[in-house]
């Protein structure tokens, strides 16, 4: 247990993220009272003064950072989070190649600068003054920043585009590793069409609503879409097409991520409604790690899964792979990318495994051990490597917390095969309407500021509160900004 005392409470999320960026094998909280430390807890301390911040251990002050009377909370921030790294680099002799940068998009810093007319070199320069960032995670950064510019130049963002994503929560079983919205489809089989109608509503008031916009893309999520049934699937896909105009819709994207919830039936139906991108998933190409992280099928389910959508003229197939998943080293990792480099996706997404409170993962590394993600910078130029053997160039990147070596999750792809949507949601530069239970809608205001609204999780309020959701999104969409076309 490492404990990290505050005499203000602010800054918490950031002090935290960098002590467990150090400490990973370690319980950590950040409080503002002393009295709730543990007995047998390491403490560190940080201390906001008027002119300066310092970072204490066991009451010995290890470092301290000037601060400018009437800073800016931003300018406060940053000083806090030098002062942490610092110390904590200071003391255990790591350092961390995002440096002390906590956000989820660290591509938003370099796009703003590119924005600004910056060179690549003076945006480096500014990453790596401002947040300690390594060379090599700098000019990533940089190069998806541009990639990205010129893969969302299409849209219409002032014509009224908008984006739609809508949430399936269910799946063929819960993985271990995984915090998101999903119920087991055994347990709904016979109350689905009860989501399905509360779903339609959502759809029909959203179609009516947005009925001047222009729809960029479309994203079906969960959970597992592909979870429900062939007919199920297409009365989803008949509600949009007749609530919504797709004709000018650049992509659109259903997740088929769980190869045991594929038949040749599903991709018919959704081959039929247009849907141009499909994800068919692995995560790892390893059937020991498969049963352990609880994906009820096989590698060769999955090889099956693949095929049969290339065969039903799928030509844009997303894989997603996980690294730091248990026990899985070099060897593993290796494994995993020469068999799907002969397989040869479209695009494939490589995922830093992120340690959620709210999975069983939390619990098994409790009985395990922390050492048993090995996700290392070796594995991450392993699957690097693969992605440019494809014919991939990384087109996306965002972090999460408590990510496994405190790496990132990077979408590679081949040129025409980019996913617009990954893009978007992490880029936050067109509104998302988005449906389902726990989605999260986000507009633009007219003051250009992000608004967000969250569905609830829980299916069974999302059907029983189905007209709230609806009132909120009124609310929230009356706040948008106005286009002219």
């Amino acid at each position: 247990m490492i404990t990290v005392t505050v005499n203000e409470p602010k800054f918490e999320y950031d002090i935290h993220s960098l002590v467990k960026a150090f400490y990973p094998e370690s319980e950590v909280k950040v409080i503002n009272n002393r009295d709730d430390i543990s007995e047998n807890a390491s403490v560190f301390s940080v201390l906001y003064g008027e002119n300066s911040f310092s970072f204490f251990e066991d009451g010995t002050e290890l470092l301290r950072v000037p601060v400018k009377p009437g800073s800016t909370r931003t300018e406060e921030k940053n000083a806090v989070k030098r002062l942490v790294y610092l110390s904590l680099s200071k003391k255990t002799g790591k350092t961390l190649d995002w440096g002390d940068l906590t956000g989820i998009r660290p591509t938003k810093i370099a796009r703003k600068l590119l924005d600004e007319g910056k060179s690549d070199d003076e945006i480096f320069a500014y990453m790596k003054e401002t947040y300690l960032v390594g060379e090599e995670k700098g000019r990533l950064a940089i190069d998806i920043a541009k990639r990205e510019r010129e893969i969302l130049s299409p849209l219409r963002l002032s014509e009224g585009g908008y984006s739609l994503y809508i949430g399936i929560p269910f799946c063929p079983t819960t993985c271990l590793y995984c915090s998101f919205t999903s119920n087991p489809i055994a347990a709904w089989k016979t109350r689905t069409k009860e989501f399905l109608d509360a779903l339609q509503k959502e759809i029909e008031y959203t179609g009516k609503a947005r009925k001047n916009g222009i729809l960029d893309s479309i994203y079906i999520g969960g959970g597992t879409p592909t979870s429900l049934e062939a007919s199920e699937m297409d009365r989803l896909l008949c509600l949009i097409e007749d609530n919504f105009d797709v004709s000018k819709t650049l992509e659109f994207t259903v997740e088929a991520g769980r190869p045991d919830s594929i038949t040749a039936e599903k991709l018919k139906v959704l081959k039929k409604h247009g849907v141009s991108r499909i994800s068919v998933n692995p995560q790892t190409m390893n059937d020991e790690t498969l049963k352990l992280i609880g994906r009820r099928h096989s590698t060769e389910d999955f090889l099956k899964a693949f095929n049969l959508a290339r065969e039903e003229g799928f030509d844009n197939i997303n894989t997603d792979i996980i690294l730091g998943l248990p026990g899985e080293g070099e060897k593993e990792v290796s494994h995993t990318i020469e068999e799907l480099v002969k397989l040869s996706p479209d695009s494939l997404t490589v995922h830093s495994l992120a340690i959620k409170r709210a999975s069983a993962l939390s619990e098994w590394i409790l009985k395990n051990g922390y050492d048993t993600m090995m996700n290392t910078e070796a594995t991450m130029k392993i699957a690097a490597e693969g992605a440019k053997a494809l014919g991939m160039k990384p087109y996306y990147l965002y972090r999460q917390k408590n990510m496994a070596g405190n790496f990132e999750n990077t979408g590679y792809a081949r040129d025409g095969a980019y996913g617009i949507y990954n893009i978007l949601i992490m880029e936050e530069l067109e509104s998302i309407a988005a449906l389902g239970p726990g989605s999260v809608s986000k507009i633009i205001t007219s003051e250009g500021k992000l608004v967000r609204d969250d569905n609830v999780k829980d299916v069974n309020n999302y059907i029983e509160r189905i007209d709230e959701m609806i009132e909120r999104k009124k609310a929230l969409f009356a706040m948008e900004r106005e286009w002219k076309g």
